[in-house]
């Protein structure tokens, strides 16, 4: 069985960097990292479904288990699971007995420089987005989902990553 981390996190807080730092830091088996906001990348999105959560838990499964095949016994994650239903539609479709849940959080302006940095060009998107990091961050406080909460305001990416591979075990 495969055992799986899950960075979550508000957007701008460091997710995909934080879940690449994971995998790559892995040398004792084979890792496979996947991107969620990558598996759900299609456009239009239904008005029942604006997140395309239904087509994340279907790639989700398909890539959990080509990578199964491939010999992956571990998995990270980098996404927004912003519900208890949600985090065991991913556990199922991954097929894990456990999906360790790691939230990632960050000072307002850790989050609003990286987000500046890249929307650079694109006012609009940067306005959704800091409104929407606002947002997710209250609802995944409020959610209370964490089995880790860490502050990566202030480390590097392989500070956090050593952080989050201690408490799954993977050291």
């Amino acid at each position: 069985m495969m055992d799986a981390l899950l960075v979550n996190g508000a957007v701008g807080v460091g997710k995909s960097t934080t879940a690449s730092a994971v995998a790559a830091s892995e040398r004792s088996c084979p890792i496979a990292l996947i991107d969620v906001d990558e598996v759900r990348r299609f456009w239009p999105a239904p008005a029942d479904d604006p997140f395309h959560h239904r087509l994340t838990v279907a790639n989700l499964r398909a890539l959990a288990s080509e990578y199964r095949r491939a010999g992956a016994q571990r998995l990270v994650l980098a996404g927004v699971v912003e519900d208890r239903a949600s985090a065991e539609e991913y556990r199922e479709a991954l097929g894990v007995d456990r999906l360790l849940l790691c939230r990632l959080t960050a000072a307002a302006e850790v989050v609003r420089h990286r987000l500046e940095s890249r929307h650079a060009d694109d006012p609009a998107g940067l306005a959704w987005h800091v409104d929407r990091a606002v947002e997710l961050h209250g609802i995944l406080e409020r959610a209370g989902l964490d089995d880790v909460v860490l502050d990566v305001s202030r480390l590097r990416p392989d500070e956090a990553a050593r952080s989050l591979r201690a408490s799954a075990g993977w050291d």
